[in-house]
């Protein structure tokens, strides 16, 4: 599903990364931990097309990502990759159903065609009450779901979290790590996740360890 290469990026004076090799399968929950500072965020948005690393190579999903202009890049990261945060960037002035629509509509799909994958999404998550509810009519883990339905909304090839329980109370971190493993037991759902949450590491299928800009 990805494939990276000497991925190096520096800001300034400020080595981030220095030459980051990694693979990961289709359907794997891959963890990266580290302390602060170790390059994982940086890893991460590379990794997921939102920033571009000065040297190396980068597949995602059979598709060089380095080749790629900035309008073929947005095309390629709305078809196949989900972003969820550590704070869930939900439009507040929208309900949690046109939330999870909006990549479909920059998909330019049709309402009705974006409206019943929302409703499916929300429903297999557990929010079927909670479609016309506004972000600050949520609880905090309702919310995350929502934002873990807008990343599924175009069924991406891989779906990249950074620090997704990081906000989160202790049963809705349960409850949002155990969704995650549902997502890849019944999609084949492919996860790469930075995070500081040792329990969610240890379950995942791979924990990778980050420090002074390499994975160790």
């Amino acid at each position: 599903m990805i494939n990276a290469k000497n991925i190096q990026k520096s800001y300034g004076n400020l080595h981030v990364l220095k030459g980051v090799d990694l693979e990961i399968k289709k359907g794997e929950i891959v963890s990266i931990v580290g302390k602060s500072g170790a390059g994982k965020s940086t890893l991460l948005h590379i990794l997921g097309t939102l920033d571009n690393s000065d040297k190396g190579t980068l597949m995602v999903n059979n598709v060089s990502i380095t080749g790629l202009n900035a309008k073929e890049l947005a095309r390629f990261r709305n078809e196949n990759i989900g972003f969820v945060f550590q704070f869930h960037h939900l439009l507040p002035e929208f309900t949690a159903l046109e939330n999870v629509c909006i990549p479909a509509f920059i998909q330019k799909k049709s309402e009705r065609e974006a409206t019943a994958r929302a409703k499916e999404l929300l429903g297999y998550l557990g929010l079927s009450d909670r479609t016309e509810h506004k972000p600050t009519q949520l609880s905090g883990g309702e919310q995350q779901r929502v934002a873990v339905a807008r990343a599924l909304m175009n069924q991406p090839a891989v779906l990249f979290a950074d620090e997704p329980s990081g906000n989160l109370d202790s049963q809705s971190s349960q409850e949002l790590h155990q969704l995650l493993f549902q997502l890849r037991d019944d999609f084949q759902q492919t996860f790469i996740i930075v995070t500081h949450n040792e329990e969610l590491a240890e379950m995942s299928d791979r924990r990778l360890v980050m420090q002074d800009g390499v994975i160790v």
